[in-house]
């Protein structure tokens, strides 16, 4: 009954994200009720794996009371905080010390929001007033990537490039612009690395040249494009593209929303390959999504050429709840527990994740395993050597996802047959191995639909 009664009022009052909002009347909301570890229950008993993490985010898993302890005590001692006039509180000042040691390079000034879409919304205020404290106020121009994510706010639909978020919506803005993602699997180049790390820095180059040299501010990238399909780019070609925005004179934004604090192995996967940004975005891991907070990581560089430009006038930019002290304490002590073993439980799961994954590779429907850690996506197709995305009638986004959680197992079912997974990094070898085989069970269900053998014929 009080199920019933939860699916009701959700039809009539909760508006869901990217969402058919029609589609969401009809079928009604599936209500989680408790979750401990990687497993999660729904109102009508049935348990299930998360191999999701929530939206990419319980990195430290369920039911952590450590992390529970901290939001209370915090709540009890000092629930609110305005950062305003000067005025602070110890977990966020602590938090941002803790984090800023531990950024790549000189990242050392640490902006907090309440997520990472106002984070990609803060990178774009703070480079535009560090281009007017420069004196070229003209660099205006944005760049990122084709199937890249980079947030639903008005402005970070906008650097996103996924056609759900732009229509209907009036975005991208004219000062928002594209070039190809890497892809490796769909890449018109092929997928030798050297060719695709070419192909990028070469439409960078003509990007830039295109709008001009002295207009464009920033080029947006995530080390690997989450939302796109998990999309892992080629070694070595992140790095490639931040030389390249150096000599360009262009700011690099590193989008970590998804990647950092664990979920490819290190706290910040920019450290694979050595890369220092001019700002780095975070959230989800952040507090493992026990409450909202977003951070920017800014650089000495671009920190002091702002504090310069603005002398002895307030920089106007700024948030009620930025670094709101209850979610820094849920920081500080998610980020004790991932020091603590998550960071190396994450990567020997990880380790265990892509070796499961690819081992489902001789499926007739698996086009391609790809992943980092525990970020991974399968590829799903009818025909291996046509590389044939599943039929529009299929409909895997729903009918996937469906079929996966009456399996006992959430992932990601993109709406092009992309099966998505971020499990919390306290997944245990058991958590691990029902990941692997209710996917195989999935894919074997998957197999038998009509339509789906029909295409593959």
């Amino acid at each position: 009954m009080l199920s019933n009664s939860l699916i009701e009022l959700d039809r009539a009052h909760l508006i869901h994200p990217v969402m058919s909002y029609r589609g969401h009347e009809k079928a009604g909301v599936r209500v989680l009720k408790s979750g401990s570890g990687a497993r999660v229950i729904d109102y009508s008993g049935h348990q299930l794996i998360d191999g999701f993490a929530g939206l990419w985010c319980v990195n430290a898993g369920y039911g952590q009371e450590s992390i529970v302890e901290a939001a209370a005590n915090q709540l009890r001692e000092l629930p609110y905080a305005t950062g305003y006039f000067g005025l602070g509180s110890e977990p966020a000042i602590r938090l941002a010390s803790e984090l800023a040691d531990r950024a790549p390079g000189d990242l050392n000034h640490v902006y907090f929001t309440l997520g990472g879409s106002d984070a990609i919304d803060s990178t774009v205020r703070f480079i535009r007033y560090y281009y007017h404290a420069k004196g070229t106020p003209k660099k205006d121009q944005f760049i990122s990537l084709e199937q890249g994510y980079h947030g639903s706010s008005t402005v970070g639909a906008g650097l996103t490039a996924l056609p759900a978020f732009h229509a209907g919506f009036g975005a991208p803005f004219d000062w928002q612009h594209k070039i190809p993602s890497h892809y490796s699997y769909r890449n018109p180049v092929g997928p030798d690395p050297q060719a695709i790390i070419a192909e990028s820095t070469a439409a960078l180059r003509a990007k830039v040249t295109e709008l001009g040299a002295d207009r464009v501010a920033a080029f947006y990238v995530e080390p690997i494009q989450g939302s796109g399909g998990v999309l892992v780019p080629p070694a070595g070609w992140m790095k490639a593209m931040r030389d390249l925005c150096t000599e360009l004179d262009i700011l690099f934004v590193a989008d970590e929303v998804i990647t950092a604090f664990g979920r490819t192995g290190p706290l910040f996967a920019c450290s694979d390959e050595g890369i220092v940004p001019d700002f780095i975005t975070t959230a989800k891991g952040l507090t493992s999504g026990y409450v909202p907070m977003g951070a920017v990581f800014m650089s000495d560089n671009v920190y002091n050429t702002i504090a310069d430009g603005a002398g002895a006038s307030a920089v106007g930019h700024g948030y009620t709840y930025s670094a709101h002290p209850v979610s820094a304490a849920v920081g500080l002590e998610v980020l004790r527990l991932y020091e603590g073993g998550l960071l190396e439980n994450g990567r020997k799961a990880g380790a265990h994740l892509m070796a499961g994954l690819r081992g489902l590779s001789d499926h007739p429907l698996v086009g391609e395993v790809r992943g980092r850690g525990m970020l991974a996506a399968i590829e799903l197709v009818t025909d291996k050597e046509r590389k044939t995305p599943l039929p529009v009638a299929a409909d895997p986004s729903r009918r996937i996802f469906d079929r996966a959680w009456d399996n006992g197992l959430v992932v990601r079912a993109f709406g092009n047959g992309v099966l998505g997974y971020a499990p919390p990094l306290c997944c245990t070898e058991d958590d691990i191995e029902a990941i692997i085989d209710r996917t195989r069970m999935t894919l074997d269900q998957t197999l038998e639909d009509p339509d789906v053998r029909a295409a593959m014929k």
